[in-house]
């Protein structure tokens, strides 16, 4: 929790968003996580994250997601900023994760919009505000992700949610919607933490001021993203745009399937996890969609780490 008294300073470049594994029989492996997100810290990634999208957090109970924040909290030990998911449809459990996070140690918690429940503005004004107050000294990231949560929070109820709560410091937008992220910003402050969720406006997001970014494609090739920010922070532009376009290929393989399905398949396969399961309603890939990923693999071969040739 020592970068949590700085967030803007502290969290920035890649955030991986781990993928949650699971035993062939579904139970959750929390060694193979613990495992995984070592492995994410060799490849240089700037922070961790777990309990967004990619890691299946409705497909888990609120007791199952608490064992990952901690056991991710003790393998991460201040080495970089450690951001959970700790939002669900339930206020109750969000406040009851949140909390937990915030006692283990995280350094910011990202909450996600509610979702099905489809709230207005004063709704998610409400909601928000009631969870940064249950967390004062916690700073919280409002997770923006219209495509999942039917609810797009709007430019100005992050403003006014930022005036509301000083520790309400940043967002995640994953929104394809790329002037949502200057609005945002051109409301809330430059000074806010922003967070690119959609793969292929990570970098671009940086030209705005952007923070960094959390990408799902980081799970597959973490040190070719975090090289990506490090190559723009230090003015190598060129460089940053040939990883963005080296990229292309594994983007497209994350999202052959529904996020983590075809992320799992090929941590799987390169012996970082021990199972490629999902839990329903998600489904391991299909026939089809494993040889369009193999192809894809191939394609983006040369920003591959090299642990995953193991």
């Amino acid at each position: 929790m020592r970068f949590r008294s700085d967030p803007v300073r502290y969290i920035r470049g890649s955030i991986a968003p781990v993928v949650t594994p699971f035993t062939d029989d579904g139970s959750l492996d929390i060694d193979g996580l613990a495992d995984l997100i070592r492995w994410q810290l060799e490849s240089g990634s700037h922070g961790i994250s777990l309990g967004g999208s990619t890691g299946e957090p409705s497909a888990q109970s609120t007791a199952e997601r608490k064992a990952a924040i901690d056991a991710a909290a003790e393998v991460i030990a201040d080495k970089v900023p450690f951001l959970p998911g700790t939002g669900s449809a339930s206020l109750q459990e969000t406040l009851e994760l949140t909390t937990h996070a915030q006692a283990a140690g995280a350094d910011a918690a990202l909450v996600i919009t509610p979702y099905y429940a489809r709230p207005t503005q004063e709704g998610l004004y409400q909601w928000y505000v009631t969870v940064a107050r249950q967390v004062p000294d916690l700073p919280i990231l409002i997770y923006n992700v219209p495509s999942r949560t039917a609810v797009d929070i709007a430019p100005g109820t992050v403003s006014r949610l930022r005036k509301s709560c000083s520790n309400i410091v940043g967002v995640k937008e994953t929104t394809t919607d790329f002037q949502h992220f200057s609005l945002v910003m051109n409301a809330v402050g430059r000074d806010v933490i922003m967070l690119s969720g959609i793969e292929l406006l990570c970098l671009p997001l940086l030209a705005l001021g952007g923070s960094g970014f959390v990408s799902a494609t980081a799970n597959i090739a973490p040190t070719a993203t975090a090289q990506m920010y490090e190559f723009w922070a230090g003015g190598e532009h060129d460089k940053a745009r040939d990883l963005h376009y080296g990229l292309h290929p594994l983007v497209e393989l994350t999202f052959t399937e529904t996020n983590p399905g075809p992320v799992k398949w090929v941590l799987h396969q390169a012996g970082l996890i021990a199972s490629a399961c999902v839990r329903p309603p998600l489904t391991v890939p299909g026939a089809g969609a494993i040889e369009r990923m193999k192809q894809l693999l191939n394609d983006g071969r040369r920003v591959l780490n090299a642990p995953m040739g193991r």
